[in-house]
């Protein structure tokens, strides 16, 4: 999947990056014709943003 991110800039970039990357799909969501699969793709990447900080913590 690519390699391990051990430094803390690199960690926060990446982080921003993936933070980022939800807002653009969190603004593309119609709220009047979302889908049950959007929220849950949406809930998906908020929890593995949290699982990132989680790892990130411990490194």
């Amino acid at each position: 999947m690519g390699n391990a991110i051990h430094d803390n800039d690199s960690q926060v970039l990446y982080l921003k990056q993936r933070l980022n990357m939800f807002l653009e799909v969190l603004e593309s969501v119609d709220p009047e014709s979302a889908e049950l699969e959007d929220i849950d793709r949406m809930i998906q990447m908020v929890d593995d943003l949290e699982l990132k900080v989680q790892q990130f913590k411990k490194s």
